[in-house]
């Protein structure tokens, strides 16, 4: 299953989560690191719910990018 991911810039490098899996974040100073973190927190967040008993979320959530002439 794939799951969007959102990445944005901060002070110090990227930070990344993923609107269906609440909670789950990753941090990188590179755009790379920060997918490969995620990556890892993905599926170590999945793992976790399983061993506890959760459903694994769908996802659901799209993205799309609007043109705004200005």
């Amino acid at each position: 299953m794939k799951y969007l991911t959102v990445i944005e810039k901060t002070g110090t490098g990227y930070s990344a989560y993923s609107p269906d899996l609440v909670g789950c974040v990753s941090t990188g100073s590179t755009i790379e690191e920060v997918t490969a973190n995620m990556e890892e927190a993905i599926q170590f967040h999945l793992e976790g719910l399983k061993l506890e008993g959760y459903e694994i979320p769908e996802a659901k959530t799209t993205s799309t990018y609007i043109e705004a002439l200005v």
